[in-house]
């Protein structure tokens, strides 16, 4: 019997059993959703252009190119009696995010800036990776689009929190949202301190109250581990790009236009809005300040509609299929993104984040619910790690080519970065067509 088979025999969960091995989640969330809501406006603040964002921001995705396979890989070959083969690295990930959490809205010049974006990236790639591999190990074939739709919530409810810090300091306590002699706003600086509590209490709480399943052959995991070299197993976490199964192809290609999508728009948001629909781009002014904080408040509005369409999602794809449900999603993200451009009241931006969030919570859960019934058991982190490739890859090549673009195309006017965004949106959403889904367990091989 294969080994995808064997996974599918695994009992089924309780709610809560998977409530408790998805919270780490919610801390994860709030280091990706105060990193994508308030980058760009601390390396502008720090004297950063608009050309110049994409490429500053290219830490992100290169780190997950470095990082996530390797994870991945050494996440699958990793045990301890005590603390199992994922929840080690959660613990390693959320200590160093913390650390990264602390230090960055500290940074006194724009390289710093970048040098702890590189190491905030690093950080969370650790935890974030065995987290998609958890759900695999732990949940029957059945129950894995719940358990993926569980980590959507978790990730929309953190962010939700994450992204709206800096407007709630400013608007509700009171604290300074001005940034003094080029430095970062006090406002900024608490939201971090308070997502790197969040961060590792969050992460904790799943590593003390989550139990991993031993490795079926626990003798030649030791064997296999002693016979290889640290080096044998990078090489084949990089190699493994080369032996996708088809689905995962065929996934890959949505998840690149999909994920090319998401980088725009988390790049060029703040400066979309604050240029676009505030009417100004002086980085010190009160009025690029408001505007700012309101892109929180649209990045919690957006994270808020995944972390209830997250539950909605599972019921959609029995209707229809899971293939058709991303499709749906991933147009409501493209209506998002564009319709920014016809908005002149601020508020109304939030109604463009309703779109935004059906599709990330679609980009969150369906993917990997459908290429988790493909892979076996044994290699489940590390096909996950080589699945980052589809989303650090498009990343990497907005970062080389958004600037460009923007600059020589649009004279550097933000706002067509999103619609380009919502552009890809559509390419994702016709190329889910193509996707063969397998809603039961398949044997598969690896070749």
């Amino acid at each position: 019997m294969s080994d995808v088979s064997i996974s599918s025999l695994k009992p089924r969960l309780s709610f809560w059993q998977i409530w408790n091995m998805s919270f780490g989640f919610l801390g994860i969330q709030f280091g990706f959703a105060l990193q994508n809501a308030n980058v760009s406006r601390i390396f502008e603040t720090l004297g950063a252009s608009q050309d110049e964002l994409p490429i500053l921001w290219l830490a992100a995705p290169v780190t997950g190119l470095a990082i996530q396979p390797i994870i991945g890989y050494y996440s699958d070959r990793t045990w301890f009696p005590k603390w199992g083969r994922r929840r080690p690295f959660f613990a390693v990930g959320a200590i160093l995010a913390t650390i990264a959490l602390f230090a960055m809205p500290n940074s006194s010049a724009l390289w710093m800036a970048v040098l702890m974006l590189w190491i905030l990236d690093a950080s969370i790639n650790v935890s974030m990776e065995p987290f998609r591999a958890f759900v695999g190990d732990m949940l029957p074939n059945e129950q894995r689009t719940s358990g993926f739709a569980m980590q959507s919530f978790f990730i929309g409810l953190g962010a939700v929190i994450a992204s709206a810090l800096p407007y709630i300091f400013t608007n509700w306590f009171g604290v300074s949202n001005i940034a003094l002699g080029g430095g970062v706003p006090d406002s900024v600086k608490w939201s971090f301190y308070i997502g790197g509590i969040a961060y590792f209490s969050a992460v904790m709480w799943t590593v003390f109250n989550s139990h991993e399943y031993p490795p079926d052959d626990l003798e030649k995991l030791k064997e296999e581990n002693a016979a290889q070299g640290i080096l044998d197993g990078i090489i084949e976490s990089f190699i493994g790009i080369f032996k996708m199964p088809k689905t995962m192809v065929q996934l890959s290609a949505v998840q690149f236009f999909s994920w090319f999508a998401l980088f725009a728009m988390w790049i060029y948001t703040t400066a979309a809005v604050t240029s676009h629909v505030y009417g100004t781009t002086e980085t010190t002014s009160v009025l690029y300040n408001e505007g700012a904080d309101w892109v929180g408040v649209c990045f919690a509005v957006y994270n808020g509609v995944a972390a209830v369409v997250a539950f909605l999602l599972p019921l959609l794809a029995k209707i229809t299929s899971r293939r058709i449900t991303h499709l749906i999603a991933l147009f409501c993200g493209a209506i998002g993104l564009i319709s920014v451009y016809f908005i002149e009241d601020p508020n109304m931006l939030l109604v463009s984040m309703v779109g935004v969030g059906i599709a990330w919570a679609s980009i969150l859960s369906m993917p990997y619910a459908m290429l988790s019934s493909i892979l076996p058991s044994n290699k489940m982190g590390y096909y996950m790690g080589v699945f980052n490739f589809s989303i650090v890859i498009p990343q990497i090549i907005a970062a080389g080519i958004l600037g460009f673009i923007l600059r020589e195309v649009f004279d550097n006017v933000s706002i067509y970065a999103l619609i380009l965004g919502g552009a890809s949106f559509v390419v994702a959403g016709l190329l889910c067509l193509l996707v063969d889904d397998n809603d039961v367990a398949v044997d598969f091989k690896g070749n």
